[in-house]
């Protein structure tokens, strides 16, 4: 009898007591095995280049940079990465985002008990996963939108842009986000005025409202 192939599982949650019931949940099953574990998006991406996972779960909202930001970097530098986003938020701008963002799933955590082992399997099967009684609705609201021609366009903000914005909203100094990011003071300056102008803002106050609105920081 064949050993059953084991899936290579990185777990990335800013709450220690979340990442230890998600752990218990997935190594309950024998082909899975968590092999990292992070608290931010940015320490996920780190740990994803060195322990090469074949899923990834992450958290939506997370310190530094968010599950979403880590998703989008990581589909782009490890394609064959499955990504799954668990979350408490049944939001569906959270759910396109994670779409756009290259995830194949979106888990509820206050359902993860019964559905993260079948996400994660259909993840593996290259199939898409939504938590049950969310398609129709998510569908029906955006094809709503779409007629009416209210669809949200797509992010006006560079990645670079958005990555600075977070730690603003966050309550970074300018010299603490160059620091941060290992670019100049005058650099965050610029992208801190194109940022207002984009947006038609005027100040950080304006800025952090926009941040949450856009899910980059919890409320």
């Amino acid at each position: 009898m064949t050993e059953p192939v084991t899936t290579r599982i990185l777990l990335a949650d800013d709450h220690a007591l979340v990442r230890r019931g998600v752990r218990l949940i997935l190594e309950s099953e024998p082909d899975f095995t968590v092999v990292a574990e992070a608290g931010d998006g940015a320490d996920a991406i780190a740990q994803a280049r060195t322990h090469r996972p074949d899923l990834a779960i992450l958290d939506v909202a997370m310190p530094r940079m968010t599950g979403l930001q880590a998703a989008r970097e990581l589909a782009q530098t490890q394609p064959d990465l499955r990504i799954l986003m668990l979350t408490m938020y049944d939001n569906e701008q959270y759910f396109f985002q994670a779409l756009k963002a290259g995830a194949c799933g979106y888990v509820l955590k206050s359902v993860a008990d019964q559905d993260l082992v079948a996400a994660c399997r259909a993840a593996m099967r290259g199939e898409p996963f939504l938590y049950p009684g969310a398609v129709t609705a998510l569908i029906r609201n955006y094809l709503e939108r779409v007629r009416s021609g209210e669809e949200a366009p797509d992010s006006v903000l560079t990645p670079r842009e958005e990555e600075i914005l977070k730690l603003i909203a966050e309550g970074h100094s300018s010299k603490e986000i160059a620091e941060t990011l290992f670019i100049s003071f005058k650099t965050v300056q610029r992208h801190r005025a194109n940022m207002l102008q984009k947006l038609g803002l005027h100040d950080r106050l304006e800025l952090t409202r926009y941040a949450i609105r856009a899910g980059l920081i919890e409320p």
